[in-house]
């Protein structure tokens, strides 16, 4: 059963890459690089329950926060601000 998570999730990651790399506006971009970080996040807490290891869990918590940081850094420089 969890290897169809997996499954799932490595499916989302090609598509979400796919976005990324070929987004036609940098906003889709953007977009498609927090949807990259939600699922990587997703994926580590799958890990850590996977080898039963709560370490990973922690870490995703802390990617999925500068994940979101970054992304709202990101979106303030295209919008113009500092």
């Amino acid at each position: 059963m969890i290897y169809i998570f997996f499954g799932v999730i490595g499916l989302a990651l090609i598509l979400a890459a796919v976005r990324f790399i070929l987004g036609p506006t940098t906003s889709d971009r953007v977009v498609a690089l927090d949807t990259l970080t939600t699922i990587s996040t997703a994926l580590l807490v799958l890990l850590g329950l996977f080898f039963q290891r709560y370490i990973y869990i922690d870490v995703a918590l802390i990617y999925g926060v500068l994940g979101f940081v970054g992304v709202l850094t990101i979106a303030r420089y295209l919008e113009g601000g500092l």
